[in-house]
């Protein structure tokens, strides 16, 4: 199996290089001609020689993983289908090491989400999910591996809106903090003078609060943080989010507290609202209780259904009287606007296929 060069770092491109018996500065070469000018072959490097080319081509392959499918929203929407090929061991040297028959194939998605002069990219960071949120089609189907960093960077590439992007939210499939160190590499190059320069406020990363890589991303990243809380109470998160067993929502939130969130940097914390689960004024005061203090904002979500779950979204004047009951105790709450949820693109949707209509 060849090495993917997306996802490389200048200094280990460079290593590559020589090892393919190319010259030191092709390292930097490379890393241009793969993140600023966002190629996917190694015939279009044209400043390499042809027999560079070709040496390269031998040992290596560039790492863009074209969509195999496009599902195009009445709102617009798009939802692109990735194929991959994902070992279930983590970290970077996972598919160093991994041979074909320790690859399971899977097909991952990402969200194009158009909103004025923004095009925001939702992109996923495993195939399927181990969190088994029960309101979650991802979660649902279990989980099948994690992508690699050129996975991650190929979603921002080969999408039509590549060059137009403005933002994206780690918020597709999977939990990025169970991936840690592939999504990490991919922020790495997003964020690189070398890589995509992109400034830290471009990108959110979403968890369900995975406390020693939560920790780890707060130490090392200056990019945005959003928390899947959802209820406050942890005997009834913990049935609909199995991970409260292991890494208390109260327990998160302290964590969160020792970070300062009055500059640049924002965390904001995801609340899907179900009919007669988590939406009575009980519910409203205790995460009032929460976050009190806190420097954040409450994004409400309306529950889009799934099969197999029992609960309704909270009809709007619920969700109104929620908002408005957490903004007079000073918690900046909105209501998230839903998108592409005819081509089921919207939050807990995806599952690695597209939906019925306006497939092409």
């Amino acid at each position: 199996m060849k090495k993917k060069l997306l996802g490389k770092t200048p200094e280990e491109l460079k290593t590559l290089a020589v090892a393919a018996g190319l010259p030191a500065f092709t390292g930097k070469q490379l890393a241009q001609w793969l993140y600023v000018k966002r190629v996917r072959s190694f015939e279009e490097m044209t400043n390499i020689s042809k027999a560079g080319r070709a040496r390269l081509a031998e040992l290596y392959e560039v790492g863009v993983s074209e969509p195999v499918g496009m599902a195009l929203s009445s709102d617009g929407t798009k939802k692109y289908l990735f194929p991959v090929n994902c070992p279930k061991a983590s970290g970077l040297d996972a598919y160093e090491e991994a041979r074909g028959n320790e690859l399971e194939e899977a097909a991952v998605e990402a969200v194009m989400i158009p909103d004025e002069d923004r095009r925001t990219l939702c992109v996923s960071s495993q195939s399927g999910c181990r969190m088994g949120c029960k309101f979650c089609m991802t979660g649902r189907q279990g989980f099948h591996g994690h992508l690699s960093a050129a996975d991650i960077l190929s979603q921002f590439i080969a999408v039509e809106e590549s060059q137009d992007l403005t933002n994206a939210v780690f918020m597709g499939m999977g939990e990025p903090l169970d991936n840690y160190d592939n999504v990490m590499r991919a922020i790495e190059v997003l964020t690189a003078d070398w890589g995509f320069a992109w400034s830290p406020k471009r990108i959110t990363l979403s968890s369900i609060g995975v406390i020693p890589n939560l920790k780890r991303y707060l130490d090392g990243s200056r990019c945005h943080l959003a928390i899947s809380l959802h209820d406050p109470f942890s005997e009834e998160r913990a049935s609909i989010m199995p991970v409260e067993k292991a890494w208390h929502i109260e327990d998160v939130v302290r964590l969160i507290r020792q970070y300062d969130f009055s500059g640049q940097r924002r965390v904001s914390f995801e609340y899907i609202m179900f009919s007669g689960l988590n939406d009575s004024k009980r519910h409203g005061d205790a995460l009032i209780r929460m976050l009190r203090g806190l420097e954040c904002r409450v994004n409400l979500i309306r529950f889009h259904k799934i099969p197999g779950f029992p609960y309704e979204s909270s009809p709007a004047p619920v969700m109104e009287a929620f908002r408005d009951r957490l903004g007079a105790n000073g918690i900046t709450c909105t209501i998230r606007a839903s998108r592409g949820e005819d081509i089921l693109a919207a939050c807990g949707m995806l599952a690695g296929q597209h939906g019925k209509n306006k497939e092409s």
